[in-house]
């Protein structure tokens, strides 16, 4: 008998449903951020998040079932990646729907982030602008090997811990631009408070290097040797 077209759609909400509920806690949500940098494996992400590795395990079971990550082994361990780089988009998304209507968000931005730097990042669209005029210097303060697995082009790898002894091979006479893992990652912000403090110019990109690359700008190609 042909399913009728209500049958279909209600399957169609249905599996639409079960990915959501991939998102559904606040750890997945952590290992996605960390997962968007680059690939990792279940050590270093229990590690990064404070987890037990089997609880690390299970999150990621239920990722990868849902089709949000994907994985690959080798050797003894198996790296985890990005399904695809949509999923960095939906939880952008998410959490600008979140910071518009949810007021305890709203407040938990505030005082987590915002009280850290009052300016307006700058968008995308205006660092491409910048960059292009020569106008601007662009450092990404995120660890050396998630640099590695890909970056904004033209970027320059300054990790938050080596900012301060590198302050002297930055220019003083272009603006700092700083971006970092994502819209709630507070290394750019510290970096553009050092920044400042020493009397440079500084702004932070609107957001980090996995919504940059899956609003679809271009991006620099993973180092050989690098996951």
């Amino acid at each position: 008998m042909e399913r009728s077209s209500a049958s279909s759609k209600q399957e169609l909400f249905e599996r639409l449903a079960a990915v959501a509920r991939a998102f559904a806690h606040g750890h997945r949500l952590e290992l996605i951020e960390l997962i968007a940098q680059a690939e990792r494996c279940v050590e270093e992400l229990a590690g990064r998040c404070g987890l037990s590795l089997a609880n690390t395990s299970q999150h990621l079971q239920q990722l990868r079932r849902s089709g949000v990550i994907a994985a690959r082994r080798q050797g003894k361990r198996v790296f985890y990646r990005l399904a695809d780089p949509a999923v960095s988009a939906l939880v952008a998304a998410l959490g600008r729907l979140a910071e518009r209507r949810n007021a305890e968000v709203q407040r938990i931005v505030a005082g987590y982030l915002r009280e850290r730097d009052a300016l307006t990042p700058l968008s995308r669209e205006e660092l491409l602008r910048r960059m292009r005029r020569g106008r601007v210097t662009l450092i990404d303060v995120r660890p050396p090997e998630e640099f590695a697995a890909g970056h904004i082009p033209g970027a320059l790898n300054v990790p938050l811990n080596e900012l301060r002894r590198r302050l002297g091979r930055l220019p003083r006479a272009k603006e700092i631009v700083a971006y970092c893992r994502g819209p709630y990652c507070v290394l750019a912000y510290e970096a553009v408070g050092i920044l400042r403090g020493r009397g440079f110019k500084a702004r932070r990109l609107e957001d980090g290097y996995p919504e940059w690359r899956a609003a679809g700008f271009a991006v620099a190609a993973p180092v050989a040797g690098a996951h």
